[in-house]
């Protein structure tokens, strides 16, 4: 399944964002059928603001250890879990990550397995 930059839902509409919405999902469409399913495209400028070093640690952490909550996300990484939990929320806000329910706590996962950044043309 492919996914869209999710900041771009937030924004008011005009014609040119619609065709950049579409571009991205085409991408995302186009990735999958060429053999990279899981993908997420996302905007240069969400790119810029979203992808930072340590939401990116959090990003290879979650795709390469099953961690089981956000407070063991945080050990993990080394950092403080409030620090974590609002890296996680922007991570969320732009559809990188989901929570799933774990008893009481709250389990980041990643929505998709590869996100792609759209090119700059």
């Amino acid at each position: 399944m492919s996914n869209v930059d999710s900041s771009d839902a937030k924004a008011p509409r005009d014609p040119e964002q619609n065709d950049s919405t579409e571009l991205r999902a085409e991408m995302a469409r186009s990735l999958a059928r060429g053999g990279m399913p899981g993908v997420q495209v996302i905007s240069w400028e969400a790119a810029d603001e979203v992808l930072t070093p340590k939401r990116r640690e959090l990003i290879e952490t979650l795709r390469n250890s099953k961690v089981e909550s956000v407070r063991a996300l945080a050990r993990e990484v080394g950092r403080d879990k409030a620090q974590v939990s609002r890296d996680l929320g922007v991570l969320a806000e732009h559809g990188v990550i989901q929570y799933e329910k774990n008893g009481n706590a709250k389990q980041p996962r990643l929505t998709q397995q590869h996100i792609v950044v759209e090119p700059v043309v």
